[in-house]
């Protein structure tokens, strides 16, 4: 007799970074922003009134006020639960052939957990030691392409040039750019969504907004790739967008002024950082991101890890080959990674590092 268990999907699924739910922890494991959200937010909660009816299934107000935020029709943008529902309706949406999609080695880990779930063929491209993408091996015939840029969790940053240098050879599948971390110093390619009809530029609210709690991705493209990705989202889910999303998500939009303000006080104490860690021993690419990559010269970074995580101190470590000796760094406020440089120098000047 068969049984329930032989017609159960089996995949592997993806691990978020930890949420210790202890106070007094000083969090810089999964890249959400260290300031509150606009105050635009408070006001705005009184706008929602409608939890007992159903929210617009076309989250029409936060799709307009996306658009006209990036100087695009409201047709060329499609929104979801966080970057990670916008990008998985994408992956069902446009990956269907049958040659294999192409991404980054190391990159994020769910893109090949979607592949296998989606049953769609891939290939991992081998960045180099550098970390960085070679746009040549992204020449070659296949199904798909999707990276980001900056690339997570190395913060590597292609250059427009490159960008569209990988569109240029593959014009005749879908090419998606994965911007979350875009708007801590990287050029977005949002533009090149008017150049060629098969690029998808997706962004979130997660990051630079300081909304990771509510949930909001967007993608911009052309109006039939957003046509095709709101035709699979009907298909399973006709209210993929709640209508405090819908409210405060657009609210958040007004507040240019504080975006700035706060994206700012990221890129400068990143800075700072990165300049205080190579005097202790540190190395990692250049960031473009709001976290460092960084391995040091003599104290390996499992380590570090634990000893930090007893300390209160949470960071992010990734057990797999060519990266297990690296810890992504979130870039807190600056009183948060002054507290934790301190932490570091100790550690290192008593484990053989230098002070």
């Amino acid at each position: 007799m068969n049984s329930w268990r032989d017609n159960v999907r089996k995949v592997e699924p993806y691990t978020p970074g930890e949420q210790p739910k202890e106070e007094g922890v000083i969090k810089l494991n999964t890249n959400e922003n260290p300031y509150p959200p606009s105050d635009k937010i408070k006001e705005a909660m009184s706008g929602i009134k409608n939890l007992r009816k159903y929210p617009d299934p076309a989250a029409t107000k936060l799709v307009e006020a996306i658009a006209s935020y990036h100087g695009f029709d409201k047709e060329e943008v499609f929104v979801g639960v966080g970057s990670d529902d916008v990008l998985a309706v994408a992956f069902m949406t446009f990956f269907n052939g049958k040659k294999p999609i192409f991404f980054p080695d190391i990159t994020y880990s769910f893109y090949p957990v979607w592949a296998e779930l989606f049953a769609i063929p891939y290939e991992k491209k081998a960045v180099n030691d550098a970390f960085e993408i070679q746009k040549e091996d992204y020449y070659a015939e296949n199904g798909g392409v999707v990276f980001p840029n900056p690339n997570a969790p190395t913060g590597a940053f292609l250059s427009l040039e490159v960008v569209e240098d990988i569109i240029k050879h593959n014009q005749d599948v879908v090419v998606i750019v994965d911007e979350a971390y875009i708007d801590f110093g990287g050029d977005t390619a949002k533009e090149l969504t008017r150049k060629y009809d098969n690029v998808l530029v997706v962004q979130t609210y997660s990051k630079s907004r300081s909304l990771a709690g509510l949930r909001i991705g967007y993608a911009i493209g052309n109006k039939e790739l957003i046509k095709a990705m709101n035709d699979v989202k009907y298909s399973y889910n006709s209210y993929t967008m709640n209508e405090p999303s819908i409210v405060l998500g657009t609210a958040v939009l007004e507040d240019e002024e504080y975006f700035q303000e706060t994206r700012n006080k990221i890129i400068d104490t990143r800075e700072w950082f990165q300049t205080e860690m190579r005097k202790i021993g540190f190395s990692f690419a250049d960031s473009k991101a709001n976290f460092i990559f960084a391995t040091h010269e003599s104290v390996p970074a499992k380590e570090i890890f634990e000893a930090a995580k007893k300390a209160k101190i949470y960071v992010r470590y990734f057990d797999q080959p060519r990266i297990n000796d690296y810890l992504r760094i979130t870039i807190g406020t600056r009183e948060e990674m002054e507290t934790f440089f301190s932490f570091l120098r100790q550690y290192i000047a008593e484990h053989g590092g230098r002070q």
